[in-house]
């Protein structure tokens, strides 16, 4: 709450009004409530309170701007591999490092080329596989605004029709319309809107034109910890991809942290 508000305003007043209505509504949430949930009502204080609805949006212009510059790097990479879908989705993966809401001090290249040497913590690739040629189109769910360049790489490598969901609203650094046209994504995808409004997708919480999406989709494709914390209850075949960035998410996993995963969610009836 303090560092989104610090990008919208300086003014301690308001400063302190956010730290005192966050803890307030922290003393009212669940504890079965989802990080992004919470995440998204936080995130409510701080532009009610400052005005600011996108504080982050330089922010996410910078990391468009970097992330763009070493694009055609990471297009040789995979036109050098010997894998090149695998590649593409150690790339897109890498991509999920870029995320102000877990770890604000990253370096793009050098994480890149770890998790290129990086085995996976959960290897579901066989099966990926399998749905991906069996598939007809793609639903993949984006997650920051950064990783959304790095999107591109593994969509193209797809070799699919790709439907691209993005936020309702700016929230945080997760990839809205705007951001997914100035990432490129456009060129390379149908950009959809997924009516939510948290840092990550809730099912209950999207809107009606996407449920249908997510629930006709023959690949579902889900980036990133916010949209798993969302979807990983839900009631169908959805490939996470993601890199376990805390301890939190990496137990529940099964998984040390820093991880970098590739799991299919099966769902079963009870």
């Amino acid at each position: 709450a303090l560092r989104a508000g610090r990008m919208a305003t300086s003014d301690e007043a308001k400063l302190k009004l956010i730290l005192e209505k966050t803890g307030a509504l922290i003393k009212t949430i669940s504890m079965e409530t989802i990080p992004a949930a919470t995440g998204a009502k936080v995130y409510h204080i701080v532009s009610e309170i400052t005005g600011v609805k996108d504080p982050y949006k330089e922010i996410k212009q910078q990391h468009i701007r970097e992330t763009k510059a070493i694009y055609p790097e990471l297009e040789r990479i995979v036109a050098n591999a010997d894998d090149k879908l695998l590649t593409a989705i150690k790339i897109a993966i890498a991509g999920n490092i870029i995320d102000l809401g877990v770890n604000k001090a990253f370096d793009i290249v050098t994480d890149v080329k770890t998790i290129l040497s990086q085995d996976f913590g959960i290897f579901d690739y066989p099966a990926f596989k399998k749905q991906l040629d069996q598939s007809k189109n793609v639903l993949y769910i984006g997650d920051n605004v950064g990783e959304s360049v790095f999107d591109k790489i593994l969509i193209k490598a797809l070799k699919k029709p790709v439907k691209y969901a993005v936020r309702a609203i700016p929230i945080i650094n997760d990839v809205t319309w705007q951001d997914a046209v100035a990432s490129g994504i456009d060129q390379v995808a149908t950009i959809v809107d997924s009516g939510c409004k948290s840092p990550g997708v809730i099912p209950e919480e999207s809107s009606p034109a996407f449920g249908e999406l997510f629930d006709t989709a023959d690949l579902v494709i889900s980036k990133g910890q916010g949209n798993f914390e969302g979807l990983s209850g839900c009631n169908r075949q959805v490939f996470f991809l993601l890199k376990a960035k805390c301890s939190i998410i990496a137990h529940h996993l099964g998984v040390k942290e820093g991880a970098i995963i590739l799991k299919e969610h099966i769902y079963k009836e009870a």
